[in-house]
This record gives C-alpha cells, sequence and structure tokens, in this order.
C-alpha cells in the first residue's frame, strides 16, 4: 500500500531519489520500477538485506527499465552520509514520529535534496492517532514506537523553517506545496486494535478487519477503492505533505 504520491512528487525516469525509513522498502520498489535511481535508507540492517534481496529479484524478473538503478544504505537519519544536494526527490513515509529529534531529521533530508527538488513526508494524521493514544498507552508506549502527533501546521513549521540559511533568510525556506490524505479503511482497523488490545490479533474483531484489509491491499476491488475515496479525506489514518526546495537555495 503506497502512501506517497509519486506522480504529485513529480518523480522522473533516470533521477536519484532517497527513501528515507524504508522499511520493508514499499516505496523504493515503487520508485524502481518508475525507472528511478534508488537508495532505501534504513537503520534496520536485516530488512535493508531484504529489501536488496528484492531489488535484485525485481531487476531479474524484468520488473524495471533499463538503466534504472538500485541499493541499500544502512545509517542514523540525523547524519545521512550523503552529500548536499545529492538527490532529485526525497521520500520519508511514516517515519519522523519515531525521532525524537525530528528537526535535526527534517534538516538532514532537506540538506540532501537538489535545489529545486521536492520532498515527501508521511506521518500519522493527528485526529486517527488522538484517538489511538486516548485509546491506548501500549500503542504508543513500545520501544521504537511514535513519540509525537503532529498537526499539519507544526510539519510544514518545521520543515520550511528547516529548509532557511543560517541567517534565516525567508527565501531560502522550503515551499509547502500541498498535503493529501491515505488510507482511510486502516483507521478503524487501528481503533479496533487499540480498544481490544494491540498484541491480540485474535480477537474477533479485529481478525475480521484485518481480512478485509488483506483483501484491500491484494485485490483491491472496486467496492474497496471507492470506500478509499470516500474514507481517506475524513479519515485517512496518513497524512502526506509535498514541499518544493527553492532554485536558489
Amino acid at each position: 500500500m503506497l502512501t506517497v504520491d509519486f506522480d504529485r512528487l513529480g518523480l522522473r525516469p533516470g533521477e536519484r531519489v532517497l527513501d528515507m525509513g524504508c522499511g520493508a522498502g514499499r516505496h523504493a520498489f515503487e520508485m524502481y520500477k518508475r525507472g528511478a535511481d534508488v537508495i532505501a535508507f534504513d537503520q534496520d540492517a536485516d530488512e535493508l538485506a531484504t529489501v536488496r534481496e528484492w531489488f535484485t529479484a525485481m531487476r531479474e524478473a524484468g520488473e524495471v527499465p533499463e538503466g534504472a538503478e538500485a541499493d541499500v544504505k544502512e545509517g542514523d537519519a540525523l547524519a545521512l552520509p550523503f552529500a548536499d544536494g545529492e538527490f532529485d526527490r526525497v521520500v520519508a513515509a511514516e517515519v519522523l514520529e519515531h525521532i525524537h529529534a525530528d528537526v535535526d531529521a527534517i534538516k538532514e533530508l532537506v540538506r540532501v535534496l537538489r535545489p529545486g527538488g521536492t520532498l515527501a513526508i508521511s506521518v500519522p494524521r493527528w485526529l486517527p492517532e488522538v484517538i489511538n493514544w486516548k485509546l491506548s498507552d501500549d500503542y504508543h508506549n513500545a520501544e521504537g514506537g511514535h513519540v509525537r502527533i503532529y498537526t499539519a501546521e507544526e510539519l510544514v513549521d518545521k520543515v520550511t523553517k528547516a529548509g532557511r540559511s543560517n541567517d534565516g533568510t525567508p527565501g531560502d525556506a522550503m515551499v509547502f506545496t500541498g498535503k493529501s490524505y491515505a488510507h482511510g479503511l486502516h483507521a478503524p482497523y487501528w481503533w479496533i486494535k487499540c480498544a481490544v488490545g494491540v498484541t491480540n490479533d485474535e480477537h474477533p474483531l479485529a481478525r475480521a478487519y484485518h481480512r478485509l484489509l488483506v483483501w484491500e491491499i491484494m485485490e483491491n476491488p472496486p467496492a474497496l477503492r471507492a470506500a478509499g475515496k470516500v474514507l481517506d479525506p475524513l479519515i485517512g489514518k496518513s497524512m502526506v505533505l509535498y514541499f518544493r526546495k527553492p532554485e536558489s537555495a
């Protein structure tokens, strides 16, 4: 299930792109299929090993355009091992809510993005996330769990300020270009999980709803696509913000 809209991001074949906090690699795989030169970045070596295997399998199966490249890189989001302006597009999907020093991580995302490049950041949406926190302490107190709940205004402010030069020149600030919401069908699942116990996967209601989500992911039937279009703007679990780095940066 993709969260970021790559057409909206402006991704084109041959561009160098970073998937920061790639996890299992879902966004990295899609960008690779679109012909990008992809770096999947994460601190989890085991997940990166699996992502690398999938990159190889995709290439061998002929699922990627000629000339597209993909690799993995392990490291720290607070000190990205890349040059200034190295990437045309940067994606950080569902990762900033896990990082205590999120402003430092955002500064790194902005630093490695070239002038004129675009950035997409997705985080849990405020209202669905607040409900999860109210229903269950275990949801956010788990090791490596969520440490904050963002509003759109807060995250826009942090990203635009991170893009300013050291003297605070406003003209160098990142430009916010819009937002969207995704995964409206997923928010009720997590409300159920938080209500019955986040580890209680065998609860009948949780199991039934999980089957619905598997059906959505695997088959994407028209009825669920239609439901998603209605629910995404109302209770979409994820919020996606898009930014552009000024050419003058």
